[in-house]
Order: C-alpha cells, then sequence, then structure tokens
C-alpha cells in the first residue's frame, strides 16, 4: 500500500475508533483525585461529585484524597496520569492559577498538563477584619491602615497561597502597608483573628463561619466579587466600596490529563453540568458556602489562563520570593 493511503486509511480508522471508544466509556471505575485531605471543602465537593457522576456515567467514580505541597502533589499525580479518561482531577485556583507563579520550580504548567471540563462551584472572597478595628467601611480600613504604616497585619493559611497574595493584592491597589502573618490553615488564622492577634483576613465566607460575621465578632467590609452575596446582601462589593479591579474568587473545577480525547471531555462536560444542576449537589455546594458554576471546557481553560496572567502579576509587584 503506498504511504498515502495509510494515513488515509489511518485517520479513517481513527474516526471510526473515537465514537465507538465514546459510546464504551467508562467501562471500569473512573478515579477522581481531590488533592486535598478529607473533611474540607474540596473533598466534600469532591465525594457529591463522584456520587452524582457515578450515577450518570453507570461506573463508580472512587475520590482519592492526594493531598501535600498546597495541592500539587494530587494535581500533578493527574497530569502524569494516562490520558483515558478514567483518572480526573478536582483543580482549584490554587492548583491551577497560582501554583505555577508562585513555585520556583513549578511541578506543571497548567495550560499545557491539563484538559479543563467544567468548573464546579466558585466562591468570591470577603475582606474581614476583627471587631476592634476601628474602621466601618473599606474607605476607613484603607484610611487606617495608611496612617497606621506596618502597625496592621493580614493572616493567611500559608505562604502563596491565595489569601496571602490577596492581601498583597490589596496593599498594591490602595498603596498601603500591612505586615503578613501566615497561619498552617485557616482553623488557627481564624482563631487568632477572633481574638484580635491579627486584624484581616481575606478569605470565602464559609472560613469565617457566617454567625461571627452576623453577630459582630469579625464585621464585614466588602465583597470581592462582581456582585454581593445572598447571605450578606448589606456588605458592597470593593467596586461599591471604592476600590474597582479588585476581585478574588475561589473556584473548584473537573479537570483530565491534556490528552484525554475530545469526546471523553465533551461526555464528562455533561456529566458534571448535570450534576452539578442537581438539587442534592447544590445543596452541598451552598453549605459550603460557593455557588453553582458548570462552565463549557472553553469558559474554564480561559478562567485559568486569566488567573495564570493576574497572579503572575501580583507576585511581580509583590516582591515575594518563590521557594
Amino acid at each position: 500500500m503506498k504511504p498515502g493511503r495509510r494515513v488515509a486509511v489511518a485517520v479513517l480508522a481513527a474516526l471510526l475508533v473515537a465514537p465507538a471508544f465514546a459510546q464504551s466509556y467508562p467501562s471500569r471505575p473512573v478515579r477522581l483525585v481531590v488533592p486535598f485531605p478529607a473533611g474540607g471543602s474540596a473533598d466534600l465537593l469532591g465525594r457529591a461529585l463522584a456520587k452524582k457522576m457515578s450515577e450518570g456515567l453507570g461506573q463508580q467514580v472512587v475520590v482519592e484524597n492526594r493531598a501535600g505541597a498546597g495541592g500539587t502533589i494530587g494535581a500533578g499525580a493527574v497530569a502524569k496520569a494516562p490520558a483515558d479518561g478514567y483518572t480526573l482531577g478536582l483543580g482549584t485556583v490554587s492548583t491551577l492559577g497560582m501554583a505555577p507563579v508562585v513555585r520556583a520550580s513549578p511541578p506543571y504548567d497548567s495550560l499545557a498538563a491539563f484538559a479543563p471540563v467544567s468548573l464546579v462551584a466558585s466562591a468570591p472572597f470577603l475582606l474581614v477584619v476583627n471587631a476592634s478595628v476601628p474602621a466601618k467601611s473599606l474607605a476607613e480600613l484603607v484610611d487606617l491602615a495608611k496612617s497606621r504604616p506596618g502597625r496592621l497585619n493580614f493572616a493567611s493559611i500559608g505562604e502563596g497561597t491565595l489569601q496571602h497574595f490577596s492581601g498583597e493584592h490589596f496593599k498594591s491597589l490602595t498603596g498601603v502597608s500591612m505586615v503578613h502573618i501566615p497561619y498552617k490553615g485557616v482553623a488557627p488564622a481564624l482563631v487568632d483573628l477572633l481574638a484580635g492577634q491579627v486584624q484581616i483576613l481575606f478569605d470565602i465566607l464559609a472560613s469565617f463561619q457566617l454567625q461571627n460575621i452576623q453577630s459582630g465578632k469579625l464585621p464585614a467590609l466588602a465583597v470581592a466579587g462582581p456582585a454581593r452575596i445572598a447571605q450578606l446582601p448589606a456588605v458592597p462589593t470593593m467596586a461599591e466600596a471604592g476600590l474597582p479591579g479588585f476581585e478574588v474568587t475561589a473556584w473548584f473545577g473537573l479537570i483530565a490529563p491534556r490528552a484525554a480525547p475530545p469526546e471523553i471531555i465533551a461526555r464528562l462536560n455533561a456529566e458534571v453540568r448535570a450534576a452539578v444542576a442537581s438539587s442534592e449537589m447544590r445543596e452541598v455546594i451552598s453549605a459550603q458556602g460557593f455557588e453553582p458554576s458548570a462552565s463549557s471546557p472553553e469558559q474554564f481553560s480561559e478562567v485559568i489562563r486569566r488567573e495564570i496572567a493576574k497572579w503572575a502579576q501580583v507576585v511581580k509587584t509583590s516582591g515575594f520570593k518563590a521557594e
């Protein structure tokens, strides 16, 4: 057979096999890697998603917790897995948008290593202060920080995290000087925020616990998103409070290894959309302080691209030295 005909036959065979492969997928259990420990928001969302996708796919979706290194160990395992649709991952803004720019030796290139499937859930950050801080609005907080350079501090759940660089982004946009105090997780950070050992924390509503804000123990000054949130309708957005351009959103999304077949990605996207639309999944998402955020693979890819560009600039202006 001539070389040209062999190529044509091979292409035709691939076109015929692909639909058959998609129709038979999945023929065995699917692994969903959650790159964080059991019990947290990522784990709860991942398990709820796995349960609903199991129903739609007709095969069990098994959650595997692969924690460590800020989620990059689990994400890295997904990047290195066979691209056959049987290993998936729960990606986050930290693992996909920030890890490539806050680490001296990034474990992967998010845009080259993964095939985005769909966003699952998202939530804007809040700027919350201890009740002893003499500022009742964002403008008052900025004025206070400028009058006391270096005397206010903000907590985070660790160096190089979304909480950390939210504070750095805030400093850059407002021109204030604040001290970063890193903690090993949100629990100890919240304890010290309530005790007044730190004055400011940027995080999602679930981390602060709604009752602490409603009781006045932790006043929320602004929402770092495009719209106010239903649970706190009186809290303005950053733009409404006088700081346009400051938007920070935590999100979760389903990813696969980069070379996963497009037919499989399309099937998975449909299953995620169906899962996120279910009342059971929406209840879990809401309980964790998030909103349903299903998307197309292309939309999810663009979100990752924008986050990488955004945080690369924030890291650069902050002077952060990656390890």
